[in-house]
């Protein structure tokens, strides 16, 4: 609270006194004094938000016209990345199915062209949000682990690769289909499809392990964007993901083998913690309390 005179000057009389109240409980002394014909006006200042964490307001040019802040509208872009991966990449698995069940049996056939087309260009969509969920959250990672946070974007970038070759590789069968190859397509398609089959397991099911399971589940329990045991399960998910994976990987990959039934259900914990961010960030952002949101770029 201010305590302002109308008048340009007002000398302080030492005879004046009287109390000022200034919040709950509380009172400040003051002892001024002015001439009869002078008035006494007090005014309230209204003190900028003030950010608990950190202990200064946020920067005017941090926030929006709604007043998120541009850490918060981050962590919204994160969970809708999030649930675009969802909303891809499984569709596109569905689509596929003709062409890896029976590849020889698909160009010999009529075959489902725009049906794996459209699974492809559903899984270049999903390249695209796997990116952008490691770019909006390098920005404020980067603030207390920018070694990792550069680690994360690292593992989403192989992921993509070995995403992209898998389409590279349905691309194939499809050209396979449509264009005479003379009498080795049926291997070529084979081994497409094989290819295929590769690139799933060493992206989606091993890289991720390491870049959305062990890496971002570290720096979303150790900043507390998230509610702390929400993020155990990718610390947990992820090291099962990269043990399965390398079990299938030094016995051939077999499609019948036991092992590809287990990882199925090795997936279900990093499957749980990507879909809880999707979902909570998208709807409640990062949490406010998180220390790391009021600290700035090292």
């Amino acid at each position: 609270m201010v305590l302002l005179d109308d008048s340009p000057a007002s000398p302080i009389h030492p005879h004046r006194k009287g109390v000022v109240g200034c919040g709950k409980g509380s009172k400040v002394h003051w002892k001024v004094g002015l001439p009869a014909n002078r008035k006494l006006r007090l005014r309230a200042v209204r003190s900028p938000p003030i950010n608990v964490a950190g202990g200064l307001p946020p920067p005017d040019e941090e926030r929006g016209l709604n007043g998120m802040t541009l850490d918060q509208k981050r962590a919204r872009w994160f969970g809708v990345l999030y649930l675009i991966t969802f909303a891809t990449s499984i569709p596109a698995l569905i689509l596929y199915q003709p062409v890896l069940d029976d590849p020889v049996g698909y160009i010999a056939g009529a075959g489902h062209d725009k049906r794996i087309l459209l699974g492809a260009f559903l899984e270049l969509l999903l390249i695209i949000a796997n990116i952008g969920t490691a770019v909006v959250i390098v920005p404020i990672m980067r603030r207390r682990f920018e070694d990792l946070s550069i680690g994360y974007v690292t593992a989403r970038l192989v992921e993509c690769t070995f995403i992209l070759v898998g389409i590279l590789a349905v691309l194939g069968i499809i050209t396979l289909r449509n264009e005479a190859a003379g009498a080795n397509e049926g291997t070529i398609a084979y081994t497409l499809a094989a290819i295929k089959d590769w690139t799933f397991l060493l992206g989606p099911g091993w890289v991720v392990g390491w870049g959305n399971g062990l890496i971002l589940g570290y720096m979303m329990y150790r900043t507390q964007l998230v509610p702390r045991p929400w993020p155990w399960l990718g610390l947990i998910g992820g090291p099962l993901l990269i043990i399965t994976g390398t079990a299938i990987l030094f016995t051939g990959n077999d499609p019948s083998s036991t092992l590809r039934s287990l990882q199925g259900i090795a997936t279900i914990p990093e499957a749980a913690w990507e879909l809880f961010l999707g979902v909570y960030c998208t709807i409640w952002g990062f949490r406010r309390a998180a220390p790391i949101l009021s600290e700035s770029v090292r």
